[in-house]
């Protein structure tokens, strides 16, 4: 593995003081959904593509060791292909199911539908109602996926049909209503979403910064300015800005289309159509935002002397690229510790919308 595998445990990212990963109000729902499992037939786990095992609920892997599940890797327009690719190998190699997905994308959910479908049936194809459970820790996309299934199953379906609710029997003689969204017939099988907030398991500071990375941690637990370094960390020591050489030569996105980054707000969307009243200085698209970010990395890294493995010489990059950042996003009138608040936020913002480019974190066992 390389240094950019370890950078979480560096001392001036790990020495932020200790991280409550998740607040009492967060509470676990293993309890409810240990129960609804006893009704699935299959399971779709859903992972976060750039992070196909830190993603995963440890907890949760000893519960469904027993059933047909299938992983879904969803956000895969986040994540590198080539490390997608691989990653689908390596389930495959350990005999697991595995889908990339964009749970946005009706085609994308239908081929997982597909899979669903022929795997239940292949396998219990005499059993009248056949149940699937989807399950997934916090922002992995499981209510995007859950949303497009309804929408597929309202499409299939009359309009009498469009909410149906499966009547099943865990145990002798016990029965239980629940809803879901019925997506095939002969047999019937429903989809059901899992009960209540399924949290992480972060045996380590390295899997909780990824989970927060890609907004499975609120921000504020970890602190946004230590959530950017450790980007800036990772980018720097897999040499990602020296990548971004030919940013000149990028073609300008439609205008109407784009979301935009103003002086007050980190995101607004959609792309507000310019006026007559309109002031430029108050609007830029993120286009020209992301531009000058990767711009700005690149030259700090570029001229960079030092060694990336020394985490010293690192952090002192890092001090060099913020404020490089605080030109970018042109923050001005602001101590460096208010700029630099507000410089983490914006960085964060970028690479969750995958304007600094796709990204897997997690690197495939070998």
């Amino acid at each position: 593995m390389g240094t950019w595998s370890k950078v979480g445990k560096m001392g001036f990212i790990a020495g932020g003081g200790p991280v409550n990963w998740f607040p009492g109000h967060m509470a676990s729902a293993t309890t409810a959904i240990r129960n609804r499992l006893k009704l699935a037939d299959l399971v779709i786990e859903v992972r976060d593509a750039r992070i196909p095992l830190s993603s995963a609920n440890g907890y949760l892997q000893s519960l469904i060791s027993s059933k047909r599940r299938v992983i879904a890797l969803n956000k895969k327009d986040l994540a590198s292909p080539n490390i997608i690719t691989q990653w689908t190998q390596y389930f495959d190699s350990c005999k697991q199911d595995c889908i990339s997905i964009n749970a946005h994308s009706t085609g994308s959910v239908q081929k997982l539908l597909s899979f669903v479908e022929l795997k239940l049936k292949e396998r219990i194809p005499k059993e009248p109602t056949l149940l699937v459970m989807v399950v997934g820790v916090p922002n992995v996309g499981k209510s995007a996926l859950i949303n497009s299934i309804h929408h597929l199953a309202s499409s299939r379906s009359p309009v009498q049909e469009k909410m149906k609710r499966a009547t099943v029997g865990p145990l002798p003689g016990v029965t239980q209503d629940i809803a879901g969204y019925k997506i095939a017939h002969q047999p019937s099988i429903y989809v059901l979403d899992s009960p209540g907030v399924l949290v992480p398991r972060i045996p380590d500071i390295e899997t909780g910064l990824k989970l927060a990375l890609t907004g499975s941690v609120k921000d504020s637990v970890v602190g946004e300015e230590r959530l950017a370094k450790y980007l800036l960390a990772v980018l720097n020591t897999r040499k990602t800005p020296l990548r971004w050489s030919n940013l000149e030569n990028r073609q300008e996105e439609k205008p109407g289309s784009e979301a935009v980054v103003d002086k007050n707000n980190i995101i607004r969307e959609p792309f507000p159509r310019r006026t007559a009243q309109s002031n430029p200085s108050d609007v830029r698209s993120f286009e020209d935002i992301s531009i000058d970010v990767q711009q700005a990395l690149h030259t700090t890294l570029s001229e960079f002397e030092g060694d990336l493995e020394d985490e010293n010489e690192l952090e002192s990059l890092i001090n060099k690229q913020l404020k490089a950042l605080k030109k970018a996003f042109k923050i001005q009138h602001r101590s460096d510790d208010e700029a630099f608040i507000k410089v983490s936020k914006k960085l964060l913002t970028l690479f969750r919308i995958g304007r600094l480019g796709t990204f897997t974190l997690d690197a495939v066992p070998s």
